[in-house]
């Protein structure tokens, strides 16, 4: 393959330092959802930093980094964007001045997934600096809202930026594993409506509460008999949120709505999935209203890109050329066999792949049970392990297994 991966190996260890302040200076950029501009800034300063080809922010404020000039397009991808830090007293140390020892570095974000930005960055700067490169353009995106809405920013790149790779990695934390699917999701709203009267007269109203209460019980033996799957598991249903309305408190309320966060394993679509809770009895009962939820936040760039709150489970099978590219990846650099598995949470792959049916993979620094948690972290030897992968994978895959693919790759549409 006229690579030494022994040398990649040292040059990502070299890299170390300036890799683990870049990370600690992206955990103390705070950037929920539709505030990650100055993280986006951050990330375009140090791309163009070490020697990206081109960079560039498109109108709803993804960042896209490009590598190369060849004709196979790969993507690595990783959202910008945090969940809030919760409840400030769950947490040792500040979650945004972060925490760093010999092992790990902690901070909001560090495993979800600003480590596996910063592995991707760098990534590059492996790239350029030994040297690598043939048939392919390498895309780095770095994207928006994906704690808002998974993949809404890859609906935007493919839809509107013309932009569709032949596969795309995850940089999701996998613990250094490879990622080959996941359950999809839904944001369900299940509504009842009442008659409101005073609450000394209530036989007066008709009351949106109680009207709730044969449906909570079906839906929950309704998760009882969801369908499974040996790979992805199980579907299931959670009712997640309950809201009323009432004139006041002491009148009958006239409205009631469930938020239900609906779990899809394979071979459950979306109608399917609305047409197992509108078929209840309670529900036809009680004339509910079933929907699914819709996003339409604007991004940071004041841009809104309206979606439903839908989405697709998606499986890369392991004999698949792209799968097979990032064993070969990990057992040429590591000498061993990856863990190959699925996310249980979800990822964008829900737009790339189970949307568009592009193959998606995940691969990245720090753990599940990490994100979303106080006291986040992420581990040095991951993240350095991660670069190195990013930076072989797409020689990896047009050496070996381009010719495989069935559907050629495109650089622009």
């Amino acid at each position: 393959m006229g690579l030494s991966f022994e040398e990649v190996l040292k040059r990502a260890e070299a890299n170390r330092a300036e890799m683990f302040r870049f990370l600690r200076e992206l955990v103390a950029i705070p950037s929920e959802s539709c505030q990650e501009e100055k993280v986006v800034l951050r990330v375009k300063k140090e791309m163009e930093k070490v020697g990206f080809d081109r960079v560039e922010i498109d109108p709803m404020g993804n960042i896209l980094g490009f590598i190369g000039q060849g004709g196979h397009l790969v993507a690595l991808d990783a959202h910008m964007d945090t969940v809030a830090v919760g409840d400030p007293d769950l947490w040792e140390f500040d979650p945004y001045a972060g925490f760093e020892d010999e092992e790990v570095i902690g901070g909001r974000g560090s495993s979800d997934q600003k480590g596996g930005l910063a592995s991707m960055v760098y990534a590059g700067k492996l790239i350029k600096d030994l040297g690598i490169k043939d048939d392919f353009t390498l895309v780095m995106t770095g994207t928006v809202q994906e704690e808002d809405c998974d993949g809404l920013s890859w609906q935007y790149i493919i839809e509107e930026d013309r932009i569709r790779p032949q596969f795309v990695v995850s940089t999701e934390p996998t613990s250094c594993g490879i990622a080959r699917g996941q359950r999809g999701r839904m944001e369900i709203r299940l509504s009842t409506k009442g008659i409101s009267c005073h609450g000394s007269a209530q036989e007066q109203g008709e009351n949106a509460v109680l009207r709730m209460t044969p449906i909570l019980q079906e839906l929950e033996d309704l998760n009882s008999r969801l369908q499974d799957d040996p790979f992805l598991g199980r579907g299931t249903l959670t009712v997640s949120e309950i809201f009323s309305r009432s004139p006041s408190r002491s009148a009958v309320p006239d409205g009631c709505t469930l938020s239900i966060d609906r779990r899809l394993t394979a071979g459950e679509s979306r109608e399917f999935a609305l047409e197992q809770i509108r078929s209840l009895q309670s529900v036809k009962e009680a004339k509910a209203e079933v929907s699914l939820y819709d996003y339409a936040r604007p991004s940071y760039t004041g841009l809104v890109y309206p979606a439903k709150a839908w989405f697709p489970s998606w499986t890369v099978a392991e004999e698949h050329p792209v799968c097979r590219t990032l064993v070969d990846a990990y057992k040429h650099l590591f000498q061993q066999d990856p863990v190959v598995d699925r996310w249980t949470f979800s990822s964008s792959g829900v737009s790339i792949a189970g949307r568009y049916n592009i193959p998606c993979l995940g691969f990245g620094p720090g753990h599940e049970d990490q994100a979303h948690a106080p006291n986040e972290k992420t581990w040095k030897k991951e993240l350095i392990r991660a670069a190195a992968m990013y930076s072989v994978m797409p020689l990896v895959f047009v050496k070996c297994y381009a010719k495989d693919m069935q559907v050629p790759g495109q650089s622009r549409e």
